[in-house]
């Protein structure tokens, strides 16, 4: 029960995010995980090209 009742008290000590920082951080998300898309497709295209020039 004392467990319980420590968490309850944190909860309410936990400063939550609104909703304007909550979109900042999610469309930092959202653009970070697109721009490692593009890097690792181009990465790919590279490696690709270069394998079917020399190896195959």
């Amino acid at each position: 029960m004392k467990f319980i009742k420590s968490v309850f008290q944190e909860m309410k000590a936990v400063t939550w995010p609104n909703a304007k920082e909550t979109r900042r951080d999610t469309s930092t998300v959202v653009m970070t995980s697109v721009l490692f898309a593009i890097y690792f497709a181009l990465a790919d295209f590279v490696i690709l090209t270069l394998l079917k020039l020399f190896v195959f």
